[in-house]
């Protein structure tokens, strides 16, 4: 999560009306029902890991053991199991 100086972004009485309240704090702006975003939506990295399961799963039904998908992946056996065993 990025913070935002509210200087830049809201209007100097809204400042100080929330300056009221919190100073020098941090302030979580929850987003509205149905804005919000899933994890890893903004930054790609799920997308990512789907990818990622993907070629594990495909390496798995070519043959490869777990112990080999952990290593080449430098994951746990357990995580490989639960990648492999969730679908």
């Amino acid at each position: 999560m990025k913070y935002i100086n509210a200087d830049q972004i809201l209007p100097t009485e809204l400042v100080e009306e929330l300056q009221k309240y919190v100073q020098a704090g941090y302030l979580y702006v929850p987003a509205k029902d149905g804005q919000h975003r899933s994890w890893g939506e903004l930054t790609g990295y799920r997308a990512e890991l789907v990818k990622r399961n993907g070629q594990i799963m495909e390496d798995y039904n070519k043959g490869s053991s777990l112990e080999e998908l952990a290593e080449r992946y430098s994951l746990s056996v357990y995580a490989i199991r639960k990648i492999i065993y969730q679908r």
